[in-house]
């Protein structure tokens, strides 16, 4: 009688802790996005996204975080895994982006992470250039 408590107790933990591990790693560990394969959910221009984060960023958010959007823009500044649009857009690249020209009008597709209102910038992340 005993034996068969001890069996039931150790079958419910197991169970449970078996249920833990696939919903860890079912829910959380999902593969990555592949911004560059999805089509934009938006496409507008630098003065556009930065004015409509400016006047209601809750709003901009509901339409652009994290959302695939084309943003178009001249060159402000670049290294070689960021780019920054005028007025303010700041976009970081997985892989480094060549033949970018301050002062050039570009397309650049990523995915929008929020309005940082310490620097008054649109940031996107995981973008790559659109010709």
């Amino acid at each position: 009688m005993k034996n068969r408590k001890i069996l039931i107790i150790s079958g419910v933990i197991l169970l449970v802790l078996a249920a833990a591990y696939y919903f860890y790693f079912g829910f959380l560990y999902k593969e990555a996005r592949d911004i560059t394969a999805e089509a934009p959910a938006y496409t507008l221009t630098a003065p556009d996204i930065v004015e409509e984060y400016q006047t209601n960023a809750a709003t901009a958010d509901s339409m652009y975080l994290n959302k695939t959007i084309v943003v178009i823009g001249n060159v402000n500044d670049n290294d070689s895994i960021s780019v920054s649009l005028e007025p303010g857009v700041y976009c970081s690249f997985d892989v480094p982006a060549k033949n970018i020209i301050p002062g050039k009008n570009i397309k650049v597709k990523g995915r929008c992470i929020g309005f940082d209102e310490l620097f008054g910038e649109v940031k996107l992340d995981q973008c790559t250039i659109n010709q």
